[in-house]
């Protein structure tokens, strides 16, 4: 080949040159489009994947919601579950009183303080706090106490734990009739449920 079929060929291999290096690009952006595309089509399955199980998980929290919201509910309606009822309780006691046809009863009512047994339940985000009640009655005899304890049990006034309960023989001299003959101190611990009240469990 001479100098004039050199400058001859010289356009068509630049243009040769152009197209490979054009070529080489669209490859090159081409393979970068496709990783970016599969990258955005796993971000989209698990996004997908992750609504899915998001969708199933609502589905079974609302059949858990249906299958126990009647047993809630009558939760809340016996005093369990929500503020304390101290109305009630009072209620309770002066009912639990006649039907036990005891000489009358005095109480006294703590503060409401943390249930001292809640870490051993492990609760979770229901927060279980106690008030702690004060009784002292008069019985006829002892069996009336279990009689008294079962009638307060039945008003559905709330919730109730019996922690001690101390019976002392009255001195009547000898003389039979109806009259007290032993006197009770007991403490009840009623007991409440907070639902959603994590932050609250950290009372004392």
């Amino acid at each position: 080949m001479n100098a004039a079929d050199l400058q001859a060929l010289r356009i068509p291999l630049i243009v040769l040159l152009a197209a490979l290096l054009a070529g080489a690009a669209a490859i090159y952006f081409t393979d970068r489009m496709t990783v970016a595309a599969r990258q955005q089509l796993v971000q989209q399955q698990n996004q997908l994947k992750e609504a899915r199980t998001r969708l199933q998980k609502s589905g079974e929290e609302k059949d858990v919601i249906v299958r126990f919201l009647d047993g809630f509910r009558q939760l809340e309606r016996s005093g369990f579950v929500g503020e304390e009822q101290r109305i009630n309780w009072l209620d309770a006691l002066r009912l639990a009183n006649q039907q036990a046809d005891l000489f009358g009863v005095d109480y006294q009512i703590a503060t409401q303080k943390r249930f001292q047994y809640a870490a051993e339940l492990n609760p979770g985000q229901i927060t279980l706090n106690q008030s702690v009640m004060r009784l002292r009655f008069r019985l006829l005899h002892e069996e009336d106490l279990v009689r008294f304890l079962n009638a307060l049990a039945r008003q559905g006034g709330g919730i109730f734990n019996v922690d001690l309960c101390l019976l002392r023989r009255i001195d009547t001299g000898g003389v039979i009739r109806y009259q007290p003959n032993v006197t009770a101190d007991c403490e009840l611990s009623w007991i409440t449920a907070k639902v959603g009240a994590g932050a609250e469990q950290k009372k004392p």
